[in-house]
Parts: structure tokens; sequence; C-alpha cells
């Protein structure tokens, strides 16, 4: 019997999956500390982690019978995955789980910073009413930038035509352009981009993508949005721009230090939204998630 270690937790759907299988003992310790995970690594045969566990080199070299690793989610940035190849060990995601939960969220964000949603409910929260204040800009007709086009990317896309809006990516590693998606370089999406998404995995490349340097090719008045990974944006030139009114939004899930300092200086802006990395914190979504994390270990453990 193989012995599977939940170290975050799943949803019901697909925890159920695994207890349903003969071959599978799963243990569910989803407040493991570090410390726990090093000691007790050794004995299991896969483990299923989502944001909040890293697994590094050192916790990798101690799991002498893991043969899985399972990131319930987009990325696998929080998994030391060189370690884990040297070890033979086999490391999965679930990248299409979620990806209408995230698209939806960065459609929210896109309508809040064109209507001023964020900065209208706290007016009216204070006991005003500034109908005049708040004139926004529509959506369609506008051309939405978007880096990387994965799943996510797509989804967002399709999502923004039905707004009637152009949809211009760069995704170097794209393999054809979607449908509806016009494939450009970095500099046009750049430079031509009312909005601009960010849907790409932080990087050695992408790490900055959006910077002090170039962030004055983007076109004045332009939003900004990054419901992918924190870092992928430099964030104090990104509020630069917003105090210059070269930006006219920002809408944040990700940030370049998670949870961020409760002083963090967007936090007292006007025209951003923020929320705390809830991309894919949907029911559906996370349901999703858990049966996707049950079907990559019971196919793998089943083939043994």
């Amino acid at each position: 019997m193989y012995k599977v270690l939940i170290a975050d937790p799943i949803s019901n759907e697909g925890l159920e999956l695994l207890k349903n299988n003969p071959k599978l003992e799963v243990i569910e310790k989803t407040s493991i500390t570090p410390e726990e995970l090093t000691a007790e690594i050794g004995e299991y045969h896969a483990l299923v982690v989502r944001s909040r566990t890293k697994v590094t080199a050192d916790q990798i070299a101690k799991a002498n019978q893991m043969k899985l690793i399972v990131r319930g989610g987009v990325g696998t940035d929080n998994i030391d995955k060189k370690a884990a190849a040297e070890k033979g060990i086999k490391v999965m995601n679930t990248p299409k789980a979620s990806s209408i939960s995230v698209a939806e969220l960065v459609l929210g964000m896109m309508l809040s910073g064109v209507r001023n949603l964020t900065d209208a409910t706290q007016s009216m929260k204070s006991g005003k009413w500034e109908k005049k204040a708040f004139k926004g800009k529509e959506l369609y007709g506008k051309t939405l930038g978007i880096l990387g086009v994965g799943n996510i990317g797509k989804e967002i896309a399709n999502r923004s035509i039905a707004f009637g809006m152009k949809v211009l990516a760069f995704d170097p590693y794209a393999k054809e352009a979607p449908a509806g998606i016009e494939m450009v370089d970095l500099n046009k999406v750049l430079q031509e981009s009312d909005i601009i998404s960010v849907n790409c995995p932080k990087t050695e490349e992408t790490k900055n993508i959006i910077n002090k340097g170039n962030i004055n090719q983007l076109k004045k008045g332009v939003g900004i949005i990054n419901c992918s990974r924190g870092g992928i944006i430099e964030e104090s030139a990104l509020i630069e721009a917003l105090d210059q009114d070269h930006v006219s939004f920002i809408g944040l899930d990700v940030y370049e230090k998670e949870p961020p300092e409760n002083t963090h200086p967007i936090a007292q802006k006007a025209h951003v939204t923020l929320t705390p990395h809830i991309g894919a914190q949907t029911v559906e979504g996370q349901n999703r998630v858990s049966a996707e994390v049950a079907e990559v270990i019971n196919t793998f453990f089943n083939q043994m």
C-alpha cells in the first residue's frame, strides 16, 4: 500500500476518490510544519501540496520512498523541481482546474478598474454621493494585452472578446495563436494595450518583466492586472507610474512578498483593487482542483 500525505487542504471530492483507492493509505496533516514535514517525509510515497507548503531540497533528500509530488494549482514554484528530478521523483500539477476561477477574477478586476468600483464603494460607505466623480470607461473597443496565453490566458481572452475587446498577446512558448488572439512581441503589448493582464509563471525570464526600465513604454492611462505570481511586475515602478497618472488603475491578487506588509504603500492608493491571492478560491475551482489531484495520483499508482 502506498502512503499519500495531504499536506494542504483539498476538498472532499478528491479526498473520497483517493480514499476509495485500495492501493492508497491517505494521511491528512494539513497544518504540518516545515520541521514536521522534514522529519516525516521519508514515510510517504506521494505528497499533495497547495500554496502553503514549500518542498525544499533538504526535505526531498530525506524522501527516500517518495515517487510523486502533486501541487494542487497552476504553478510548481513552491517545489524544488531540480532536487526532485535528481531523486527520481515526478512533480505534477493541475494546470486547468482553476483556470476559469482565475480568469473570472481578472475580468472582475478589469471591470472594477474601468468603473472605479473599489473607490466608489469606499465613497458610499463613508456616506458620500459622488456621482460625477466616478465617470468610468467601457471595456468595449479597448485592447487587452495578455502576457502568457496558457490555460488561464486563453480563458481571459475568450471572455474579453465577448466584451468586444481586441486581444494582443505575448508568449514566446505558444505553439500557435489561439483563436481571436493576435500574437505579437512584448513591446507591442506594452505600447498598444489599454489593459495588461499578467498570466505567466514566475521564472528568471519573467521576473520584473514590467519594470522601471520599460514601464514608460506603456500607453498612458493603461490598467495593469496581476493574478499570476508576485514579482513579475516591479511593484515600486508600478506604484510610481500610478502616482504619475501613467497607469490609471491596478488590480493585484499576488505580491512580491506574501502576505504583504501592513504598511505596503499600494494599500493606501486610489484606483487600486487588491485581493489576498484568491484567484483559484472558488467552490467550483477547488472541487475541480481536488478531483484532478486525485485523478493524477490514482492514475500514477494504478499503473504501478
